[in-house]
């Protein structure tokens, strides 16, 4: 397999992989991006050793452990209640089109039979199973698309070094053996493995740029290879500026595009035409975090997904399964019941565009052709009153289309009489155009 690989990396370096600088997509690329625009709803899967301390994902980080001593958490990592065909069927019932699973963190452990180190969850935990390929092949069975995250950043790794941003109080680290060159190297064998292995994968979800943000990434040969092995898979890159030559995808990381309210600096100016991702947790903690209270309601988590619509964007819905393997209760709560929803009220949610105008915590409007479907959010309101709303209309209904609606439209300010609907968390009402 080592000279396999090998062998398939000096092919790509002949076939000139770094020509990402004048990238053309491939027309299954495009493809792809047409399928991803139409998704609307994925979800985020942060599982690794680190689950073990209950602590979050950045745990390596944020207690300075040393190497030695984080290296003792893969002894205790034995998943046994992990059940890929029971997580498969969670994400399919919650609407969700496709999966982001972490294949390798921060802490540089990776979640699949890596020939790259033995830091992986076959060779160095009891558990010996390939939980990768477990998934994907669950996942398939249940009509899920997948993508991989992976980390750019290792708290692990000398040759990583000198440290970024994050890592500088990870103990024992040779500041000695750091070599750029070899890291790089490394990365594209770890992402040739992922792509080769595993039959079709759908996108690659980079996160850590922001590390070192002024350093050579080699974006040009890590999006060649990837391309040249799987063109159709799309490629984002969680860095918080705007899109690089070779990306297929614009993430916007707990912030909805044109907004700023992190501090990632993902703001207007930032956006480009590429499909969109908003990503956001259920959780407060992207990871499992035992003494998480800032557990998300259903209200705010639709209001989530309704609101990326509203902008043209996908929502991807984190969950940090335990170590044991199981997803908390809470967690596969959400999920199922945006299901419910998304049942009901999915076709104005998949395959739609964005609003013309911007959503509030009111309202938001997504489209299909001459159908406007307006997102009612407050359903304690009586009445909503929209500000420029130029668009002409014919008649506006219930979802069901079995009830007209009362508005009135006068000076692009549009008064919308809300009728008697139950359902207390949000509804939808279709806007009939000329």
């Amino acid at each position: 397999m080592r000279k396999l690989l090998v062998t398939i990396l000096l092919l790509l370096q002949i076939i000139q992989v770094n020509a990402q600088q004048n990238y053309i997509p491939s027309k299954a690329n495009l493809d792809n991006r047409q399928w991803f625009e139409e998704a609307r709803f994925g979800v985020f899967i942060h599982w690794g050793v680190y689950s073990i301390l209950g602590d979050g994902e950045w745990v390596m980080n944020n207690q300075n452990f040393g190497l030695s001593e984080y290296a003792l958490l893969p002894n205790f990592f034995n998943p046994i209640d992990f059940d890929a065909k029971q997580w498969a069927k969670l994400y399919k019932d919650s609407g969700a089109k496709y999966v982001t699973f972490t294949s390798r963190h921060h802490d540089g452990f990776s979640m699949w039979h890596t020939k790259q180190s033995n830091y992986n969850i076959v060779d160095a935990t009891p558990f010996k199973r390939d939980i990768i390929k477990e998934f994907v092949d669950a996942c398939r069975a249940e009509g899920l698309k997948v993508m991989f995250y992976y980390s750019l950043l290792d708290w692990k790794r000398n040759d990583y070094l000198p440290a970024g941003k994050t890592g500088r109080g990870v103990l024992e680290r040779d500041s000695t053996q750091g070599n750029w060159e070899s890291y790089i190297k490394f990365m594209k064998a770890q992402l040739t493995e992922l792509l080769t292995q595993y039959g079709q994968i759908d996108g690659i979800w980079f996160d850590g740029h922001w590390d070192k943000p002024d350093v050579d990434w080699k974006y040009d040969e890590l999006y060649g290879l990837i391309h040249a092995l799987q063109p159709q898979c799309l490629i984002g890159n969680n860095h918080h500026i705007s899109p690089i030559p070779g990306e297929d995808f614009q993430m916007f990381e707990r912030d909805l595009p044109g907004q700023n309210k992190t501090g990632f600096g993902t703001s207007s100016e930032h956006i480009g035409s590429l499909p969109k991702e908003v990503c956001g947790t259920i959780a407060g903690s992207w990871g499992f975090d035992i003494k998480d209270r800032k557990r998300k309601t259903m209200k705010e988590v639709l209001g989530y997904l309704i609101k990326a619509a509203g902008h043209g964007s996908n929502l991807l819905l984190n969950v940090g399964p335990m170590p044991n393997g199981q997803i908390q209760d809470y967690q596969q709560s959400r999920l199922r019941e945006i299901g419910d929803w998304l049942a009901v009220y999915g076709d104005a949610i998949y395959g739609t565009e964005g609003g013309f105008i911007d959503p509030t915590e009111e309202y938001a409007f997504t489209q299909k052709g001459n159908q406007i479907f307006l997102h009612v959010m407050n359903t304690e309101a009586e009445v909503l009153e929209i500000e420029n709303f130029t668009r002409p209309i014919k008649s506006i209904t219930t979802f069901d289309k079995n009830s007209k609606v009362n508005y009135q439209l006068k000076d692009n300010k549009l008064k919308v009489t809300l009728p008697k609907i139950t359902d207390n968390v949000a509804y939808v009402l279709i806007i009939n155009g000329n």
